[in-house]
């Protein structure tokens, strides 16, 4: 039997480090070494317990976790899982391009019993981040300061929406291709990378599930939407497929393409009773593979488990393009390597050369 996961609990209320505590210690693979009031004494704790995955609560007096994020990326790098309340979602994805690896949504911000309907997600994604690669962490956060010093950042240069990414008609449902891309930890930057490299100018249009819960994917898209030429947004039910569009799937849902009279649209499904995860990236490529053929292309991304791998073979079966993110870069090399170990993969790519990809398969 593996060791224990050793787990430090950073958060400034006391409730939440009993309750938190609790739940880890419900697993008897999971042993919590300390709790640590705020960033400060989080600094000291990890020197001093040296834990294999690290809780954060991010709003916190003296140091807040992400000045406690900075310091430790640069320091004594460690998985960081994110615990925080769904109203700070803007502060959840600053916290992932500084390192976390991961986070997880608090019911409500206040002390309530209701902090233990996340245990099981708790559980789950505090056991899998021994799995997390975090020289690929660093690599990311590496990417990202680049942009910053270059000053292309979104919130220094949005890019401006050119007319390439003019979408068509509503009932337009062919002469274009499709990109379905799946993914999970570790997906975030490696979306925002892929979908600042996409060429505007191609005939294409992308759908994305990101293992994300509800809430969430709105800011997400709507972040995505300044890194790129094409029109990002959160996707709704019903809402056609257009040319020069990406549509994000909804938290809390899945994701599917159905034909409806001379167009094809977005049909969203709440889980099923057979969805290990949500969204589901199997659902959204066996959709795309029955609808597109192909005229797809599927992608599969770093993340835990083994999503997307039913569905990358019924795309490759029904004459579609396939990618998987590579070992060199994936957070976690889960879900890459559960697509790889189909045979239904074409390439196996860096995060980071998989536009340029995308666009040569767009092009031919």
């Amino acid at each position: 039997m593996s060791e224990k996961v050793r787990v430090l609990i950073i958060d400034d209320s006391a409730f939440n480090r009993r309750s938190l505590r609790h739940m880890l210690e419900s697993n008897p693979d999971i042993k919590v070494v300390g709790a640590a009031v705020d960033g400060e004494d989080g600094l000291k704790k990890t020197s001093a317990l040296k834990p294999d995955v690290i809780t954060l609560d991010l709003e916190m007096p003296k140091m807040d976790g992400f000045t406690f994020l900075r310091i430790l990326m640069r320091t004594t790098p460690l998985p960081t899982i994110v615990i925080s309340s769904k109203s700070d979602s803007e502060s959840v994805f600053k916290a992932m391009e500084l390192g976390a690896v991961d986070f997880i949504q608090k019911p409500v911000k206040k002390a309530s019993m209701e902090l233990y309907t996340i245990r099981e997600d708790v559980l789950k994604k505090v056991i899998h981040a021994r799995d997390v690669n975090l020289k690929n962490v660093q690599r990311r956060i590496a990417d990202i300061n680049v942009k910053l010093n270059l000053g292309i950042d979104a919130a220094v240069r949005p890019i401006v929406k050119v007319r390439g990414a003019k979408r068509e008609d509503a009932g337009a449902c062919t002469g274009f291709k499709l990109i379905a891309i799946g993914s999970s930890t570790g997906g975030p930057s490696a979306l925002q990378r892929i979908v600042s490299g996409l060429d505007s100018s191609q005939k294409v249009s992308v759908l994305i599930s990101q293992h994300m819960p509800a809430g969430f994917t709105n800011t997400f898209a709507q972040r995505l939407n300044k890194y790129t030429a094409f029109h990002v947004t959160e996707a709704q039910d019903g809402e056609p497929i257009r040319q020069g569009s990406i549509l994000l799937c909804p938290g809390g849902y899945s994701m599917e393409i159905k034909a409806a009279n001379d167009r094809k649209e977005i049909s969203l499904l709440p889980r099923q009773k057979d969805d290990r995860f949500i969204p589901s990236v199997n659902r959204m490529f066996a959709s795309v593979a029955r609808e597109y053929g192909r005229m797809s292309a599927g992608v599969v991304l770093t993340g835990m488990g083994d999503d997307g791998k039913k569905g990358i073979e019924a795309i490759k079966d029904t004459g579609g393009y396939t990618i998987a993110e590579s070992e060199e870069t994936a957070v976690i090399f889960g879900m890459p390597r559960e697509a790889i170990a189909t045979g239904k993969i074409d390439r196996v790519l860096p995060y980071y050369l998989i536009s340029m990809e995308l666009n040569r398969w767009a092009k031919g």
